[in-house]
C-alpha cells in the first residue's frame, strides 16, 4: 500500500490515542510510590553521613568493591558492574579510574581481545570493602533493622521484590 494511502489512517490512530484518559494510578499506588522514594532518599542520607563519620568512601565505592569481590575471580568488566549497581556507565568509569588511582582495583586486559578490559579488586580493596561493611551494617541496623520486626522486613523485602 502506498504511503499516501495509508496516511488518513495513520492521523486518526493516533488523534483517537491522543484522546484517551492516560492511566491514572490510584492514591494508594502514588502514596505507595512517595513513600518508596522518599524512604530511599532519606535511607541513603543516612548511611552517606554515616560513612562520613567513620571517613571512609561514599556507598558507590562499597557497592563496586562488593559486587568485585563477590564475582568469579574477583573481577568483572565494566559493563558487568553498571548491571549490578546502579551507577551510570559515565559515573562508573569515573569511580573506576578513582579507585584504581587509590589501589582499590586494577585493569587488566582480556587474553583473548586486547581492546577489552577486566576491573580486578585489589587485596587493599578487599580490606576497605570489609572496614566499610563494618560501618555499613550498623548503619543499616540502626535506620532499618530497628525499625521493623523480622517478618516486617521479610514483608517489605518480598513487596520489594516484585519491581526487580
Amino acid at each position: 500500500m502506498h504511503i499516501i494511502a495509508i496516511a488518513p489512517l495513520f492521523k486518526l490512530n493516533v488523534i483517537a490515542s491522543m484522546s484517551e484518559k492516560p492511566p491514572t494510578p490510584s492514591n494508594a499506588v502514588t502514596g505507595a510510590w512517595i513513600h518508596i522514594m522518599r524512604a530511599r532518599d532519606r535511607l541513603l542520607a543516612a548511611i552517606e553521613s554515616d560513612f562520613k563519620a567513620a571517613k571512609m568512601p561514599p556507598l558507590s565505592w562499597y557497592d563496586v568493591l562488593w559486587e568485585l569481590a563477590r564475582s568469579e575471580d574477583k573481577r568483572l568488566r565494566p559493563y558487568e558492574i553498571e548491571e549490578r549497581t546502579l551507577l551510570a556507565q559515565y559515573n562508573l568509569s569515573r569511580l573506576v579510574d578513582r579507585l584504581e588511582r587509590e589501589g582499590m582495583v586494577l585493569r587488566e586486559t582480556f587474553d583473548e581481545d586486547a581492546r577489552g578490559r577486566w576491573v580486578v579488586i585489589t587485596d587493599a580493596g578487599l580490606q576497605l570493602r570489609e572496614r566499610m561493611w563494618t560501618v555499613y551494617a550498623k548503619s543499616i541496623e540502626a535506620n532499618i533493622g530497628c525499625r521493623l520486626s523480622e517478618s516486617e522486613a521479610n514483608s517489605i523485602s518480598a513487596l520489594l521484590a516484585r519491581f526487580l
